[in-house]
């Protein structure tokens, strides 16, 4: 499995190394994530309960931070176990770029292998889930440093979209009333006024 992907944060780049290498930060972020815990240099003790597809299990495993470039780059290689489920292990290359004052885009490509039950369910489950677990961290990430107004596009549009699920139904029933392209522009307009507030 390959995960390549790039996030804009609202923060100065040395702000956003700063965070990456705070394990509370990184607890809150992680999703099902229990514990971090320093063992050794640049090494911490992880555990982490996950579900993938049918098969959710506790996993507990090391993280070690290699190839560190501050306040720019470091490769994080991770291996754990999940008993029954299996296991997993991989790494994940990662990089602060500075793209304005006060902002840093966060790029990183992640490869990982997994073991057991979880690679009979299938790589398509696997790899959703780990999109969405990456997702999941990033929208916690932004968050916990503080989005600023623009910073959290993706989430508010996500938002919006949530809470356009409602007037979906009048939607589709002035689409009967009406027919034509109307109730196409009230649900758009819908959205952004959601956006905007």
């Amino acid at each position: 499995m390959e995960l390549t992907e790039s996030h804009t944060l609202p923060v100065p780049q040395a702000r956003a190394w700063e965070a990456l290498n705070d394990t509370a930060i990184l607890k809150v972020c992680i999703p099902g994530c229990e514990s971090i815990e320093a063992d050794g240099e640049n090494t911490y003790a992880v555990a982490l309960t996950a579900a993938v597809g049918p098969v959710k299990a506790r996993f507990k495993g090391r993280m070690q931070l290699a190839d560190i470039d501050a306040p720019r780059s470091y490769t994080i290689q991770f291996e754990g176990q999940g008993g029954a489920a299996g296991f997993g292990k991989g790494d994940a290359r990662v990089t602060l770029e500075p793209a304005g004052e006060n902002t840093t885009t966060l790029s990183y490509t992640a490869s990982a292998q997994v073991g057991g039950k979880l690679a009979q369910i299938g790589s398509r489950l696997v790899d959703g889930a780990a999109r969405k677990i990456a997702a999941e961290f990033f929208k916690r990430f932004g968050e916990q440093l503080g989005e600023q107004p623009g910073a959290g596009e993706t989430e508010a549009s996500q938002e919006a979209q949530e809470a356009s699920d409602t007037p979906d139904t009048q939607t589709a029933e002035s689409a009967d009333a009406d027919g034509g392209e109307e109730p196409q522009k009230r649900k758009r307009s819908w959205t952004a006024w959601i956006s905007k507030s």
